[in-house]
């Protein structure tokens, strides 16, 4: 079983930075793809960036394009997404999901294993 467990979340200045650090366990852990999603209060879930596992392939939304970056360290099963140029509509609770199956990237509904999120709150 996939446990997934974000880190790195916090308060900062809009125009700031954050980096977010998800991190896998579970036996033979070898997703297809990984992926960071975010919520804000009364607003769909959004994905903001995906990576297939071991390649560079990436996608990212029109929204946080050149702002956001996905990477993995695969040695250390971990996800990171790096954040610059926050904005205040980028404040949301920030999870990462795994796709254990072949799909499409920016396909949200072809990620599960959901971990508990982490909170990121942009001020102006």
């Amino acid at each position: 079983q996939v446990q997934l467990v974000e880190s790195g979340g916090g308060l900062v200045q809009a125009g700031g930075s954050l980096r977010l650090s998800c991190a896998a366990s579970g036996r033979a852990f070898r997703p297809y793809a990984m992926a960071w999603v975010r919520q804000a209060p009364g607003k769909e879930r959004e994905l903001v960036a995906a990576i297939r596992w071991g390649s560079h392939n990436t996608y990212y939304p029109d929204s946080v394009k050149g702002r956001f970056t996905i990477s993995v360290d695969n040695a250390k099963n971990t996800v990171f997404l790096q954040m610059n140029s926050l904005e205040p509509d980028d404040t949301a609770v920030y999870s990462c999901g795994a796709a254990m199956l072949f799909g499409i990237l920016g396909v949200l509904q072809n990620y599960d294993n959901w971990g508990q999120g982490t909170q990121v709150t942009v001020s102006s």
